[in-house]
């Protein structure tokens, strides 16, 4: 499977939230690790807004989506309250958000070959490492991170005001 990821642009639009719609309605059919929600997040809108802000990005095969995921700077969150081993400033390390692989490509390597991307994206930037958050009882999300070499940062309150997710898993990869 010859895969490539590209910066999404605004004729993704459409692919991408079918995509994301097509990821949550097989989360809400089997096993819902991210907790998201169908129209809510990842909803159309938050799709354009990283689109717009440059930094979705769409992994494709033979013309199709199998995987999309955020790359920025944002944390979205308090991040301060993370178990970090380095002092990296908001602003010099990267996040990965709203990564998801097509249900249809099950364990062949989609996930693994976003997040190399994203750190090669991160290290040609300049940044000194890549953070992000998974809910806690998100285990094939964390074990694909904990494969790519990140280290567990601790269980934080992030202070995004969602109910149902009080507590995030923390992550780091350090350059």
């Amino acid at each position: 499977m010859l895969k490539t990821i590209e910066k999404a642009s605004l004729p993704h639009l459409d692919t991408l939230t079918e995509f994301y719609d097509r990821v949550t309605d097989h989360l809400e059919a089997t096993v819902n690790y991210p907790k998201w929600t169908k129209g809510v997040y990842p909803s159309r809108e938050s799709i354009q807004r990283a689109i717009e802000d440059g930094v979705q990005y769409i992994c494709t095969s033979d013309e199709k989506a199998v995987g999309a995921f955020i790359l920025n700077r944002d944390p979205q969150g308090n991040y301060a309250a993370g178990e970090w081993t380095r002092n990296i400033p908001e602003g010099e390390y990267m996040v990965i958000h709203t990564l998801a692989v097509s249900p249809d490509c099950p364990r062949q390597g989609i996930g693994q070959f976003m997040i190399v991307y994203a750190i090669e994206l991160a290290k040609v930037q300049g940044c000194k490492g890549i953070r992000l958050d998974v809910v806690p009882d998100n285990i094939p999300a964390r074990k694909l991170y904990e494969k790519a070499g990140f280290t567990f940062a601790g269980e934080k309150d992030l202070k995004r005001d969602i109910p149902e997710i009080p507590l995030f898993a923390l992550y780091e990869l350090n350059f």
